[in-house]
């Protein structure tokens, strides 16, 4: 037999209990609330009413309510942020400054803005060039709240508004810029170019946000043609260095060119100079010669012919001499005697008779002279 059985009720370690009396719990808490406001905290129907009739007890209720409501609506505004007040939902126009401040709660409710913080967004897209090839561009947006009212009011979300506004810039640049320019060299440009389209967009939008700067972190081609695209730029790099030496070679090459030309022109200049003044030289020799030989033909005649020969042997090594009415014409090669000869009597006598035959041409050259001065005088 169990100790539950009716039975066997004294077995029940908890004794004889049935469940508990809430009437009776609600007179004995009437009581005591009854005690605190002036009650005698006798329980009754009479006492009762009396307790909820108390008027220190509802002004006690009245002023926990006011105090609960009042720290309710305390709040702190840090010193990065500004509060936009909506009073029974229509937006108040002066923001709330920081410090500790207070509005009436559920009648104006605050929203605060964070207006220095400098937010990011990144962005991935891939989109054509306008020569029709197909680059992917990584960029981040860096960005602040300039205007919180219009940040919180009037758009519904301000971050994929700045999201659409990015890609919608981004592709009207890159669409109307070459895929070198953008790759390359246009990069800068192109992160300029970009950030003051989409300042306009989100000006036009009414978002309350001020682009700070547009950061392009990688632009390429996809990955699906990168190893061709590199095989394009290594050509690119090719050309761009044959061109180079190209150039050098040109700087090099033409300057020589022009100083050996120049050069040129100036020898050829003093060649001109150097023949006009002979020419003129023996101009002035024969006008003067033809008014001597007018004077004394002969004579001069004689002169003419001595300074020709001697000319001519002055520059021969040999010596022709001729023997009167013989049909032999004997030679004599002075120089090669002279060095085959040495320092003996036959040099001596080889040097002496060359001297024989240069002072019979100068006493002979003298004597025309002679004779050609008396004639004249």
């Amino acid at each position: 037999m169990s100790w539950n059985d009716p039975g066997n009720r004294s077995q029940d370690p908890w004794g004889d209990r049935g469940p508990p009396d809430l009437d009776d719990a609600f007179r004995k808490l009437k009581a005591q609330f009854g005690s605190i406001f002036g009650g005698s905290g006798d329980s009754g129907a009479g006492k009762s009413k009396k307790f909820f009739q108390n008027r220190r007890f509802w002004g006690f209720l009245l002023l926990v309510l006011v105090l609960g409501w009042a720290a309710l609506g305390i709040y702190t505004v840090d010193q990065q942020e500004r509060g936009v007040v909506f009073r029974f939902g229509k937006v108040q126009h002066t923001l709330t400054q920081p410090g500790l401040r207070w509005n009436p709660p559920i009648v104006d409710v605050v929203e605060k803005v964070n207006v220095t913080r400098v937010n990011s967004l990144e962005h991935s897209s891939q989109m054509l060039t306008e020569d029709e090839n197909i680059v992917a561009i990584n960029l981040v947006v860096q960005y602040k709240v300039s205007e919180p009212i219009k940040h919180v009011v009037d758009i519904r979300n301000p971050r994929q508004s700045l999201e659409n506004a990015t890609e919608s810039a981004l592709r009207h640049v890159v669409g109307s810029s070459a895929m070198d320019a953008v790759i390359t060299e246009g990069r800068e440009a192109l992160a300029f170019e970009v950030q003051d389209r989409l300042q306009n967009y989100i000006d036009l939008y009414q978002t309350g946000i001020n682009v700070f700067k547009v950061n392009i972190d990688s632009v390429g081609p996809p990955g699906e043609v990168q190893d061709a695209f590199d095989d394009v730029q290594k050509a690119k790099e090719d050309e761009v260095r044959f061109r180079n030496e190209a150039n050098a070679y040109l700087e090099q090459v033409v300057p020589e060119a022009r100083g050996e030309a120049q050069r040129m022109i100036e020898n050829a200049n003093a060649y001109r100079e150097e023949q006009i003044a002979n020419a003129r030289g023996e101009a002035d020799r024969f006008t003067k010669l033809l008014a001597e030989y007018q004077l004394a033909k002969d004579v001069t005649r004689i002169r003419l012919y001595l300074e020709a020969i001697e000319a001519v042997y002055a520059n021969s090594g040999k010596v022709m001499v001729d023997v009167g009415q013989s049909l032999n014409v004997l030679n004599l090669p002075l120089d090669q005697l002279q060095k085959s000869m040495g320092d003996g009597p036959a040099r001596q006598a080889a040097d002496r008779a060359l001297e024989t035959l240069s002072g019979t041409s100068n006493r002979t050259g003298s004597t025309g002279r002679g004779e050609t001065g008396r004639t004249g005088r």
